[in-house]
């Protein structure tokens, strides 16, 4: 019952109330001590957690090895806590000592195998629950059998702290006078129909039909579902998983609380998405998995319409992390499934009113969950872990790609901390970065391939296989250099405008395609990208850069600026206003734009 019918019903009654958290059951210390009674379990077989208090064990193994090594049957003690099981079927005659009867069938010699290891699963599963009583203090119930479909509906039989056993004799008479929404997958659309339209009211009534008959009215595959679980029959076997499938928080607005506004709507999605955005956080943080679908579902009714609340449709989205996210994508979602679950309804009048609606249930939930690929870690790790780090050097330091999204660019500093300049020892190096703080910022999560990344030690040269303009193909030249002059080292990060000044947007002739054969084009780029550090470098480009550049100002997409910081908008166009004369009359004339983009070299992908 609901506390509020409980207490109608018992005005005595005491109740215990769960902790709250944004208005609503907050269940992690449910959740806390579900994870510590799974981590017992688990020891003994492959575990597959099924819900926050719930778990399905394979002991097979476990059960063989006693079945070889010391069966029931040469046992002289057993527990008493396994003398308290209830094994369905049993035999016993009036009068007879239950736990002696309970002995007596787990002792058989004559017992076939299947019951024989049945057997040996009682004693272990017993052993289970009193070292989880032992270890947490908390009790569980059992059910055991030879599936996970009659393990399922033998557990909540004999409740609380017993044990239900399911030897095959008996599973008939369990399912016979089973209710078919009892049975799992049965309790929605499909239980219903098979009451409608074939009048099953038990499991047992499927029997009546055969598979074909059954094939005929739901397809060949839930058909034949159908006919074997008729039969006790299930083989979907024990997942090996000890973490939860999926994380949703959800809330239910109850008769006269039922939501009926944009507004309140978005209130509790706001309050549900960040208990799901809190989860996520901490599932990454402990078990390095993510998850890639968000997912909004809803129960609601019409004014006069009071059953429609089963007709809400739920909407799904790609996973974003982050809370303001969460937030804005799951209020989206909710939006478009208004507008499709009302239709013309939200105009239509009803008498002297407009259709309405109420929200009786809310739930947010992120799914698809899958482990980080091995290799890859967070991106905040490369802005966290140390207070600065070598950048994009001579060699493509940070290769692959590297997403960012907008507001860490915005936020990044072309500033130098004096303490990290200071404590810089003579080395070998590009350029550095200074990194911005990220600690108050909206966790958005982007991930990148370890392999990606290329570790650059900031006291090791860096080597480049690169060529000499008067020795291309046949040495190696060294890109950065010796920083002794205190000027440099306080010269702190490169102006984008370096990298403009230093791009050779002209296309290379046949001859030196020719020449450099060998070295591939992000080479090239690299070495260009570099060369600002380089003095002989950076002569021979200025002395190209007449006849290499190759854009033209007065057709650049002025917009994209709006996209950039204000400091580097500020540069550029300083710049560009700089090259214009310098390019007049050098234009093609084609009529063509340029977008920002066309600067960069093309990511490898």
């Amino acid at each position: 019952m609901r506390g509020d019918e409980a207490k109608a019903a018992c005005p005595q009654i005491q109740l215990v109330q769960v902790p709250v958290a944004r208005g609503k059951a907050d269940l992690n210390l449910y959740r806390s001590a579900g994870s510590e009674v799974v981590s017992i379990l688990a020891k003994s077989g492959k575990c597959e957690r099924a819900s926050i208090d719930e778990v399905y064990l394979d002991l097979t193994d476990a059960a063989e090895s006693m079945l070889a090594d010391a069966p029931p049957e040469s046992l002289e003690l057993i527990d008493e806590e396994v003398l308290k099981s209830h094994i369905l079927g049993m035999n016993r005659e009036d009068g007879d000592d239950f736990k002696e009867s309970v002995r007596n069938w787990i002792c058989r010699e004559d017992a076939d195998r299947r019951d024989k290891l049945l057997s040996c699963g009682i004693i272990i599963v017993a052993e289970l629950r009193k070292q989880v009583l032992k270890e947490t203090e908390f009790t569980c119930s059992a059910g055991i059998a030879h599936n996970k479909m009659l393990a399922k509906l033998a557990s909540g039989m004999n409740k609380p702290a017993q044990q239900t056993v399911v030897p095959y004799a008996a599973v008939q008479e369990l399912l016979s006078s089973l209710p078919i929404k009892k049975m799992k997958q049965l309790g929605g659309k499909l239980g219903t129909s098979l009451q409608t339209d074939l009048g099953v009211d038990t499991v047992g009534d499927l029997l009546q039909f055969s598979e074909t008959k059954l094939q005929e009215h739901y397809g060949v595959n839930t058909g034949t579902w159908l006919w074997n679980i008729a039969r006790g029959i299930s083989g979907e076997e024990v997942q090996g998983r000890l973490l939860p499938k999926s994380h949703g928080s959800g809330k239910t607005f109850p008769g006269p609380r039922a939501l009926k506004s944009l507004s309140t709507v978005q209130h509790w999605l706001n309050q549900l998405s960040e208990e799901l955005s809190e989860r996520l956080g901490s599932d990454l943080e402990q078990n390095k998995r993510i998850a890639s679908t968000l997912t909004l579902h809803a129960s609601a009714f019409r004014s006069k319409d009071s059953d429609s609340h089963k007709k809400f449709p739920s909407k799904s989205c790609p996973m974003r992390y982050g809370v303001t996210k969460i937030q804005e994508d799951a209020f989206n979602l909710f939006q478009a499934a208004l507008r499709e679950y009302m239709g013309s309804f939200g105009i239509k009048p009803q008498g002297n009113k407009l259709e309405t609606w109420r929200i009786t249930g809310l739930s947010v939930s992120a799914s698809k969950i899958v482990d980080i690929p091995s290799g890859t870690s967070s991106i905040m790790r490369y802005f966290q872990s140390q207070p600065t780090v070598p950048s994009r050097s001579a060699d493509g330091c940070v290769q692959g790609n590297v997403a960012m999204t907008a507001s860490a660019s915005e936020g990044c500093s072309e500033q130098r901390s004096t303490e990290t300049q200071a404590a810089m020892p003579e080395v070998d190096t590009g350029v550095t970065y200074t990194l911005p703080n990220f600690e108050n910022q909206d966790k958005d999560i982007d991930l990148v391939s370890e392999k990606d990344v290329v570790s650059c030690p900031s006291n090791e040269a860096t080597d480049v296989s690169t060529q000499s303009e008067s020795n291309k193909g046949t040495q190696t030249k060294k890109i950065g250099r010796k920083m002794n002059n205190s000027k440099e080292k306080n010269r702190g990060m490169p102006s984008i405008v370096d990298i403009f000044k230093n791009y050779n947007a002209t296309p290379p002739s046949k001859q030196e395609t020719q020449e450099d054969s060998t070295v591939s084009s992000a080479s090239k780029r690299a070495k260009l990208s570099s060369s600002s550090h380089n003095s002989q470098v950076n002569q021979e480009v200025e002395e190209s850069r007449e006849t290499d550049w190759g854009y033209k100002t007065d057709e650049i997409d002025q917009s994209v600026f709006d996209e950039l910081p204000v400091e580097i908008q500020r540069e550029l166009r300083s710049f560009l206003r700089t090259n214009k004369q310098f390019n007049t009359g050098k234009s093609k004339g084609d009529g063509s734009t340029s977008s920002i983009a066309h600067y960069f070299p093309p990511l490898n992908r």
